[in-house]
């Protein structure tokens, strides 16, 4: 074997293990973004749970339609400036769903996870909050909360497009005994 035929062998092994490497490290890289996805869910999730924003949407279910009959509080979320959260809780969940929205936007979470966890709560909560940021951009414009808007948009046409979430290809729902069900309806009528 010539020299010629050893350089050419040393340029195909130097090729083979650069190529590898590079697959390792693709590889590496991948595991690293899982990871750091699964740790950025991890703390959606924890924020979520957290008793703060828990009393946070409860506020915005039950009282913030009518506090925003309040034109003084409409003022409030007008004026430039810092808006208190401590008056205005909606501000709490706009922040936790705009950033949220951000990581979707980014790419930096996997759009279909967060829908699969927190949908039907990012279409429910920009329904009840939608008015106080129409109030907010009056001064502000369209770009407030415009991730968290963006995000809703989003949660809309995925619930659209899975009404009952996304399950398995094999998994097989069992019907459930509603044994209340007519008490309640019962209950209701009265």
């Amino acid at each position: 074997m010539g020299a010629d035929a050893i350089s050419a062998w040393a340029q195909v092994g130097t090729l083979v293990i650069v190529v590898v490497s590079v697959w390792a490290a693709l590889i590496q890289l991948r595991h690293i973004r899982a990871g750091n996805q699964l740790q950025a869910l991890l703390s959606l999730e924890r924020d979520f749970r957290a008793p703060e924003l828990q009393a946070t949407l409860t506020y915005i279910q039950e009282a913030l339609p009518k506090r925003l009959e309040d034109p003084e509080y409409r003022r409030e979320l007008e004026a430039l400036g810092f808006v208190d959260p401590v008056a205005h809780p909606e501000m709490i969940a706009c922040n936790w769903l705009n950033e949220m929205g951000t990581l979707v936007k980014r790419g930096l979470v996997s759009e279909d996870t967060v829908m699969d966890l927190f949908a039907k709560l990012i279409v429910h909560c920009w329904k009840q909050v939608a008015p106080a940021i129409a109030i907010m951009r009056r001064q502000r414009g369209p770009g407030q909360y415009h991730d968290f808007e963006y995000l809703a948009m989003r949660a809309v046409g995925w619930r659209e497009r899975n009404p009952y979430g996304v399950s398995p290809h094999a998994f097989a729902r069992t019907p459930l005994a509603d044994y209340w069900l007519e008490t309640d309806r019962e209950l209701t009528k009265k």
